[in-house]
């Protein structure tokens, strides 16, 4: 009889459970991911799709950085047990301790991301040749899934911030599927902002940080398996 008990799940264990505390986790990074960013989205939002807000647009966009840090910690330690569920300590603990460090990723990623939009916007008024215009494509998307690969390692791992940008530019070539993932989520959220706004894009930021973290799932598996001892 006792073994029975005690193979039977108990209070915070079984599959509905888990559901429940996994939305739980959601909704409350959700709201905390919108509190972080609401100094920067309100501008944001504001502002007209002109070319000559591309810096207002980059400055707003500052405090985007350490909110999807934040969540992607928060998610990574989300433990799926309703009797101990601690999103909103473990997201404003990986704000505090990445905050910093993750701006040195951030802040020169929106920098480079600016200037490239701006010569992409003025691209006619420059007449240099169309294959330049490609070139500065691909340097974007360069820039953005490597930032996104240092955004989580930067969160997840205790490296400095050097040793962040090398390794996110490594293992861009060598998790090609984590490269194609993030790329594939890339889409996903530029079409969100074209067809709806950047307002429902932030609606689903917390959605979207937990794709982020599963897509570079192998990505963290190699790091901790080469470096953490």
């Amino acid at each position: 009889m006792s073994d029975a008990f005690e193979a039977r799940p108990q209070f915070g264990e079984g599959p509905l459970s888990r559901a429940a505390a996994r939305v739980y986790s959601l909704l409350v990074i959700e709201v905390l991911f919108l509190v972080t960013t609401v100094p920067g989205l309100v501008p944001l939002l504001l502002l007209e799709r002109d070319a000559s807000n591309l810096p207002l647009i980059a400055l707003g966009a500052l405090p985007l950085g350490p909110a999807v840090s934040a969540a992607l910690y928060a998610f990574d330690r989300h433990r799926p047990d309703l009797a101990d569920l601690k999103p909103a300590a473990a997201f404003w603990r990986g704000y505090r301790i990445n905050f910093r460090q993750v701006l040195a990723v951030w802040a020169p990623s929106l920098l480079w991301l600016t200037i490239v939009a701006a010569n992409l916007t003025h691209f006619a008024v420059a007449g240099v040749p169309h294959w330049w215009g490609v070139l500065l494509v691909l340097v974007a998307l360069g820039v953005t899934l490597w930032c996104a690969n240092a955004l989580v390692i930067t969160s997840l791992f205790a490296f400095r911030t050097r040793d962040v940008a090398r390794l996110a530019l490594r293992f861009l070539a060598r998790t090609p599927g984590v490269t194609v993932g993030n790329a594939c989520l890339l889409l996903v959220a530029a079409t969100v902002t074209v067809v709806a706004s950047e307002a429902v894009l932030m609606l689903l930021g917390s959605v979207l940080v937990l794709t982020l973290l599963r897509t570079c799932r192998p990505l963290i598996g190699e790091i901790a398996k080469e470096f953490i001892r």
